[in-house]
């Protein structure tokens, strides 16, 4: 098992940058499959991007691809994401979310644990 703890949002205005953080405890954090996911307001959770166990292989969502890097430090147990040229349609709570597996799934039902959120608000 493992529980996650989302940090790093705040307001920033458009064009700016965050690194959102996620730190995890328990055992077997390689063993994870990481992923952030976003939930705007009155609409769906959606998959933002996703990392290997190693951090060799990333998927992104087409709506920040070129703008969002996910990364990993499994000797730390985080992983974060870095947010460049943020967009008003950026605004979400952002969460990290953990799976036991290899792949890089984007479908919410694929991960087992979720952090709490954390707030990201982009102004125009």
């Amino acid at each position: 098992q493992v529980q996650l703890v989302d940090s790093g949002g705040g307001l920033v205005q458009a064009g700016g940058s965050l690194r959102l953080s996620c730190a995890a405890s328990g055992r077997s954090f390689s063993s994870y499959t990481m992923g952030w996911f976003r939930q705007a307001p009155g609409k769906e959770r959606e998959f933002v991007a996703g990392i290997s166990l190693s951090g060799g292989s990333t998927y992104y969502a087409d709506s920040v691809k070129g703008r969002f890097t996910i990364s990993r430090d499994n000797a730390k147990n985080t992983v974060n994401l870095q947010m460049n040229s943020l967009k008003p349609e950026d605004t979400a709570v952002y969460s990290c979310a953990a799976r036991r597996g290899m792949l890089i799934m984007n479908m919410i039902s694929s991960y087992e644990y979720w952090g709490q959120g954390t707030q990201v608000t982009v102004s125009s």
